[in-house]
């Protein structure tokens, strides 16, 4: 049974006064009503569902307008984005300094370098402790004549851990340096890049790398503090001219090790250090033979 509101739906129906009919009238023009199209019918009973559909349509819409923004174009990076990217990561991220970066170049390069001889028990102790540079990938190392000088037994460990006896293969006495065949060479060990001291000034950035009193390896910055500066042994025994003078800390046990540029490349062998009392510590002030007369010891082609 069709509820009575349905027909007074209509505002303008609603408004005029409704005739009385017969129950006969009545009952034809609901079967009428009941086969008539959807003309009238629909309007009446269809009409606030449609609206209410129409609205919320416009609504979900207008919502969509809003929130909804086209996707970026990606374009190609450009130089500009490329600076931007790199300026940011630098003023973000904690970067190595150059001291150290320096001292990860050279140090698979750099060998400690021991002098054994044995007690009366036949145990091998050591005797002197020193820093040896591979200048040849062959397992050829460049070190002070003092360092294994009077050794029984010249030991090496390198930076892989690796452990070989060395046979002294050439000595130059003048300049304190001695050229080590290791016996025993790692597959991946590295040579050090040597470079000419002929342009070093003083004030550059120098890092001494090596084993002072058998610790290491150790690093050290500090700069050159002047060139071709004469040098006497503590025991007045020797005496070496044209050395590279330097305030990186070095101790005994930092001898025949490498004095590298920020580029971990290697300008001098560390050889000695003043001090005007009867320690043998460091005071600010390290000598180093160029390495042009390294290199020349080694049997090296000059700069």
């Amino acid at each position: 049974m069709r509820k009575p509101a349905l027909y007074s739906s209509s505002r303008r129906l609603g408004a005029l006064a409704q005739p009385l009919v017969s129950e006969a009238e009545a009952a034809s023009a609901r079967e009428e009503q009941i086969i008539r199209p959807a003309s009238t019918l629909g309007r009446v009973g269809r009409s606030p569902l449609a609206m209410w559909s129409a609205l919320a349509m416009l609504a979900g819409l207008l919502v969509v307008s809003l929130f909804w923004r086209p996707m970026p174009t990606t374009g190609a990076l450009t130089q500009k984005d490329i600076d931007a990217a790199v300026l940011r990561t630098l003023t973000t991220q904690t970067l190595p300094s150059a001291a150290a970066r320096a001292a990860e170049k050279i140090r698979p390069s750099v060998v400690r370098v021991a002098g054994l001889a044995k007690n009366k028990k036949g145990e091998e102790i050591e005797t002197s402790v020193g820093t040896g540079v591979v200048i040849v990938d062959k397992g050829v190392i460049l070190t002070n004549l003092h360092v294994v000088q009077g050794a029984r037994i010249v030991r090496l460990t390198f930076d892989d851990g690796t452990e070989s006896d060395a046979t002294v293969k050439a000595v130059q006495a003048d300049r304190d340096l001695a050229v080590l065949q290791a016996d025993v060479v790692p597959d991946d060990l590295h040579a050090a890049t040597l470079r000419s001291s002929s342009d070093l000034l003083p004030g550059e950035t120098v890092v001494a790398v090596g084993f002072p009193f058998g610790i290491g390896p150790s690093v050290s910055a500090g700069v050159v503090s002047g060139l071709n500066r004469d040098f006497r042994s503590q025991e007045g025994a020797q005496e070496i001219g044209n050395l590279i003078q330097f305030d990186a800390a070095a101790n005994p046990g930092n001898s025949g090790g490498p004095l590298v540029t920020l580029n971990g490349e290697v300008v001098g062998i560390v050889t000695g250090i003043l001090n005007p009392t009867n320690h043998r510590t460091f005071v600010g002030i390290g000598f180093a033979v160029p390495i042009e007369g390294a290199a020349a010891a080694a049997g090296m082609p000059p700069f």
